[in-house]
């Protein structure tokens, strides 16, 4: 398990691009004799059968992030990858994606090596893309529940800053929708001294991105949550020059399904009205991309917590609030009408907790500590697919 999540941790590619990943889990997954299939692209799917009894499906993502990773662990990421722009970046698991395949090819390890003790179906989920919410979609566009056997639950989990060894799941809304724009602005370029002659897209943009901060502020019931981000803004080339374009992008996090379309059209009702204040051309809003909501079901929540405490020791359970971060996990049973339940392991030693100072996912020092977040993560993903399993 450690020398698998060692050559994850050092190999990580960009999302949709997980070529060498997607081979080396199936490497994994012949030596087990378990049937697998490509999918979504760089996706790997494999069905364990063991004869009749339920379908269980369980899903780990496969993607890294442009980010240069900065540890000390003799297995660091030196990886280099390329983004669609052709920009070169360096390359990080940085999200903690590896230890998920680990826990999963663990979990089937275990299964293999045990079969005469349970009868149905595995049915194990290796997507990519996560990180961009491409890969789940992909899946589903590329017929991954045509092609593979139907589950009645799919179960996932994420590590998350918190202590090795313990877990925390959210039943009902685990995480947020996110939705991801790029506006464009549009006005007319002037020199600097005559700026009559002039449609001043980033005097344009200002008021906006104001503007933008009042629909949580103003036109939201304060007990309802939700974010709006303005993360980029981009303008001109020289300082005595009026541009004639002005770009950025937004970030939106939300929780329920009014409140993500009251946001939505409130974003573009601004966007749209200043440009109009401003006397310039409408600008061109588009959709980057949408994480789903991750939504745990009550009841299979509820099991699925009493299996973990019966695993793991109940002091090492909790239950936890939800997250404004986002996932796209749920396209996968959404995309079937089944329930699913995701919960969240922590990754760090106590003395890295007590600290203060742990890394958060996204960072470039986070490198979750192998032991005993490896073995509580396949334990994890075993006792809950055993659970549903024939015996």
């Amino acid at each position: 398990m450690l020398e698998f999540y060692r050559h994850l941790h050092a190999n990580p590619e960009l999302s949709m691009q997980e070529h060498r990943t997607a081979e080396f889990i199936e490497a994994h997954l012949d030596t087990l004799g378990i049937e697998h299939f490509r999918c979504g692209g760089t996706g790997v799917v494999g069905v364990l059968r063991n004869g009749e009894g339920p379908v269980v499906g369980f899903r780990a993502d496969t993607d890294g992030l442009p980010i240069e990773e900065d540890s000390d662990v003799d297995y660091r990421s030196t990886a280099r990858g390329t983004l669609e722009d052709g920009t070169e970046v360096p390359v990080m698991h940085g999200c903690g994606h590896d230890t998920h395949v680990t826990a999963l090819i663990t979990a089937a390890e275990v299964l293999v090596a045990d079969r005469d003790t349970w009868s149905g179906t595995v049915v194990l989920i290796f997507q990519p893309g996560e990180e961009t919410a491409a890969g789940a979609a992909a899946m589903v566009k590329d017929g991954i529940w045509d092609r593979a056997p139907r589950p009645e639950v799919v179960y996932g989990q994420h590590v998350m800053p918190g202590l090795a060894g313990t877990v925390a799941i959210v039943p009902g809304t685990a995480m947020a929708y996110a939705d991801s724009l790029k506006v464009t602005l549009y006005g007319e370029q002037s020199h600097g001294s005559q700026p009559q002659d002039s449609i001043d897209p980033i005097v344009q943009g200002a008021h906006i991105v104001t503007r933008l901060q009042a629909i949580v502020a103003r036109e939201l019931d304060p007990r309802r949550a939700a974010v709006v981000t303005v993360g980029t803004f981009h303008a001109g080339l020289k300082e005595n020059i009026i541009p004639a374009t002005a770009e950025f992008t937004l970030n939106i996090r939300t929780m329920d399904d009014d409140v993500r379309e009251h946001v939505l059209a409130a974003v573009r009702r601004i966007i749209t009205a200043e440009a109009a204040a401003s006397g310039a051309p409408e600008p061109r809003i588009e959709q980057l991309y949408r994480f789903p909501r991750n939504f745990n079901d009550p009841a299979e929540t509820a099991a699925v917590t009493e299996v973990l405490r019966g695993a793991l020791g109940v002091d090492r359970v909790r239950a936890a609030e939800p997250m404004m971060g986002s996932e796209d996990f749920g396209t996968l049973p959404g995309a079937l009408g089944v329930p699913s339940v995701f919960w969240f392991y922590g990754g760090f030693d106590q003395e890295t907790v007590d600290s203060g100072t742990m890394p958060v996912n996204h960072s470039p020092r986070f490198v979750p500590v192998p032991e005993p977040t490896l073995w509580t993560a396949a334990t994890a993903a075993l006792a809950a697919i055993r659970s549903r399993l024939g015996s």
